[in-house]
């Protein structure tokens, strides 16, 4: 079945390119495009879609704000941010927010399709430069108690061998497909895993796996 998708840009060029990359994939259904934050809480609810591609710079309301207002009452539509701002303080906004997913309009066609489907099959999909800024600034928090660390190290030694390796390099901003070319196995095999991963770490997407692997 296909996966339904809503649009939210202001910019008509734009947000007509999304439409065509939608439209021309049997994989996925175009149920709504929207050029304002206010259209979309109107009507995006009504739709209930599957996965919302939401622009930040919206004018009146950011789409920060829309998916604030959006998620608590629809747990089950997922949020992803198609944006030009690299800037740390937009991406944790975003992520606090509610949103599951990052990435830049300047990505291909062909990766932002692979994204959708990496969000509607529970991933957290990241442009690499975006996945990195969220890697870095784990890295520069504080490092934790002792206690903290070895409740979070009990939580990691129950991951397999596998389960860990292809966790380090989700914690290096890698894609799905850039760690089954280095680890030699198909991306469906690395999806399993990272949901095993999620599993067991009492986790939903990459950002808190990565939050879990660096102990915080």
């Amino acid at each position: 079945m296909a996966i339904t998708v809503c649009i939210v840009d202001d910019t008509s060029d734009i947000r007509l390119a999304l439409e065509e990359i939608i439209k021309l994939s049997d994989e996925y259904k175009l149920i709504g495009s929207f050029s304002s934050a206010e259209e979309a809480l109107e009507k995006i609810p009504v739709l209930q879609p599957q996965v919302v591609l939401m622009d930040i710079n919206l004018g009146a309301m950011s789409g920060i704000e829309c998916v604030r207002r959006l998620k608590p009452q629809n747990p089950d539509i997922l949020f992803m941010m198609c944006t030009v701002y690299e800037e740390d303080e937009k991406i944790f906004e975003a992520l606090s927010a509610g949103a599951s997913g990052y990435i830049l309009k300047k990505t291909s066609p062909v990766k932002l399709l692979e994204a959708i489907k990496e969000l509607s099959e529970g991933g957290a999909p990241m442009s690499t430069q975006i996945a990195r800024k969220v890697v870095a600034a784990f890295q520069q928090k504080p490092t934790t108690t002792e206690s903290s660390y070895g409740q979070q190290g009990n939580k990691l030694n129950a991951l397999s061998t596998r389960e860990y390796e292809i966790l380090e390099l989700l914690s290096k901003g890698m894609l799905y497909k850039e760690i089954a070319a280095q680890l030699f196995i198909s991306q469906e095999t690395v999806r399993k895993h990272v949901y095993h991963i999620y599993e067991k770490l009492h986790v939903n997407n990459r950002v808190e796996a990565v939050n879990k692997y660096f102990g915080r």
